[in-house]
């Protein structure tokens, strides 16, 4: 294989279960050593989340955190304000005060990130980092993502979902037969147009079937709010994701181009069909 980071980058890496990505992601950190080869330029400060971040302990989020920050370097007020406003950012259910025992797999994620954002990264490598978030910490997950890039890290990430990899990345790897290879390298600013789709109970009051949105080609996001069905569609993809809503009973609200590239707008003003 041969993968190339730079600055400002946001790569996707996408294979299939077992084709090696997390142990690609441990090589690039530095938890994790080739066989044969090796790398070089590695930067010093790096943020990493595993693809498992289960920790069974009676200790705070925000203890954790300031305890983590400090072993990177900074004080201990220092780290707890950071802590404490990496977990506001990511709405931590129960606060920053919750046992970490205690978390459900998404908040557990959410803790996982801020960790690996207490220090400013110059690399930062998430490992399927979106499972289990709730739709309004993937905005903010994408957000971080953009934020580290804008100010001069890398970002290198993995998940199961091509949507995903073609949204939100300017660079895609592909692991297969135990090589990695260069799907598609776009400039970065010049991800998939995404479009906005509010779906809601058609007016006659005839309920529509439930669909799995998140599994359907081009859903990078899904969410519900007061009775309605929020997805977040590339643009290619919309008029079959429509389709499918139709067929299902679904009468669409709105249907626009989304207000930005980091997650859901604050309200669905479009064109009403």
């Amino acid at each position: 294989m041969d993968m190339e980071v730079a600055t400002g980058d946001v790569l996707a890496v996408v294979g299939s279960n077992g084709s090696g990505k997390s142990t690609l992601l441990r090589i690039l950190v530095g938890l994790s050593q080739p066989t044969t080869g090796s790398v070089s330029g590695r930067p010093p400060h790096i943020g990493y989340v595993p693809d498992r971040f289960t920790v069974h302990d009676r200790i705070s989020a925000i203890s954790y955190l300031t305890h983590m920050g400090r072993i990177r370097g900074l004080s201990v007020s220092a780290a707890r304000a950071r802590g404490t406003h990496l977990l506001e950012r990511l709405s931590l259910a129960g606060g920053r005060d919750a046992p970490l025992r205690t978390l459900s797999k998404g908040n557990t994620q959410k803790v996982a990130l801020a960790q690996a954002l207490l220090v400013l990264p110059d690399l930062l490598v998430l490992d399927e980092p979106w499972s289990g978030l709730d739709a309004s910490a993937h905005g903010v997950l994408a957000e971080f993502i953009d934020e580290v890039a804008a100010q001069g890290g890398a970002v290198v990430f993995t998940d199961h979902r091509e949507a995903i990899a073609e949204t939100r990345a300017s660079g895609v790897y592909v692991i297969s037969d135990g090589r990695v290879t260069l799907h598609s390298d776009r400039h970065a600013g010049s991800r998939t147009s995404m479009a906005e789709l509010v779906l809601t109970v058609p007016p006659t009051g005839v309920l529509p079937i439930e669909v799995d949105w998140s599994v359907l080609p081009g859903v990078t996001d899904t969410a519900r709010r007061e009775g309605e069905v929020v997805l977040r569609v590339a643009r290619e993809h919309s008029d079959a994701v429509l389709l499918t809503a139709l067929r299902h009973r679904w009468s669409v609200a709105s249907l626009a181009g989304a207000a930005d590239e980091r997650g859901f707008r604050g309200d669905a003003k479009g064109t009403t069909l």
